[in-house]
C-alpha cells in the first residue's frame, strides 16, 4: 500500500499541483475562444478543485453533487467524441476525438474516486478527521481494506486499472512534451510547437501523474 496521504509534504504537493493545473484551465476560460472550449476548461478546473478538496476531506456534504457533476462532465466529453464530423465546434478529427475520449475517462475516473472515498468515509467515519485538524490529510490503508473487504477482486480491479492507465498516460504525455522541446532546437521556429502546446502537454502529464498516484494509494 502506498500511504502517500500520511505524508503532509506529499499531500501539500498534490494539492499544489491540482490547484496549479486548475488555475491553468481557469486562465484559458478567461481568454476569448469557442464556447465549447470554455466549457471544457471550466469542467477541468472543477475536477481539479474537487480532487484537491478530497485530499483534505472538505465539503463532504456536497459529495453527491460532486459525483453527479463529474459524471455529467464525462458524458459531455463522450458526446463530443462521438459527435458527427460536421459539428466542427466539437471534437473534429481523430486527434481531437482521442483527446475527448481521454478527458471523458478522466472525469469518469475522478467520479469513481470520489465515490470510493465517500463509501470509505461512510464505512469508517473516524478515518477522515475534520478539515483543519493536524491529521486532516490522512487517508490510510485500513480505510481501503474496510471498503474492499466485501468484494476485494472488483474493488482491486477498479483501482488497479486506473492506476495503470493514468501511469501510462503520464509517461506518454511526458514523452510528447520532451519531444516537443527537442523539436524547438531541431526544427525551424516557424514550424516548432508553440508554447501553449507544450504547456497543455505539461498540464496533462501532471494531471495524469496525480490521478495515477491517488488511485495507487487506494490499491492494496
Amino acid at each position: 500500500m502506498i500511504r502517500v496521504f500520511n505524508t503532509p509534504a506529499i499531500t501539500w504537493t498534490l494539492t499544489a499541483v491540482l490547484l496549479l493545473t486548475g488555475s491553468y484551465h481557469l486562465l484559458l476560460v478567461t481568454r476569448e475562444g469557442p464556447l465549447v472550449e470554455g466549457i471544457n476548461n471550466s469542467l477541468h478546473a472543477l475536477m481539479n478543485a474537487v480532487m484537491a478538496a478530497m485530499l483534505w476531506n472538505l465539503a463532504p456534504s456536497t459529495m453527491l453533487a460532486q459525483i453527479a457533476a463529474l459524471a455529467a462532465a464525462a458524458l459531455w466529453f463522450a458526446i463530443q467524441a462521438a459527435a458527427r464530423p460536421e459539428f466542427k465546434i466539437l471534437c473534429a478529427g481523430n486527434r481531437s476525438r482521442l483527446k475527448c475520449v481521454y478527458h471523458s475517462l478522466t472525469m469518469a475516473a475522478a467520479s469513481l474516486m470520489v465515490t470510493a472515498m465517500g463509501h470509505a468515509t461512510a464505512t469508517n467515519p473516524g478515518t477522515f478527521p475534520a478539515a483543519g485538524t493536524s491529521n486532516a490529510h490522512h487517508m490510510t490503508a485500513p480505510t481501503v481494506r474496510a471498503t474492499t473487504s466485501g468484494t476485494p477482486d472488483v474493488a482491486g480491479l477498479l483501482t488497479a486499472l486506473p492506476t495503470i492507465f493514468f501511469g501510462a498516460a503520464a509517461i506518454a504525455f511526458t514523452v510528447l512534451l520532451i519531444r516537443s522541446r527537442v523539436t524547438i532546437y531541431t526544427v525551424r521556429p516557424a514550424v516548432a510547437p508553440r508554447m501553449p502546446v507544450r504547456a497543455a502537454l505539461g498540464v496533462e502529464a501532471l494531471g495524469a501523474a496525480v490521478m495515477a498516484l491517488m488511485f495507487a494509494s487506494l490499491s492494496a
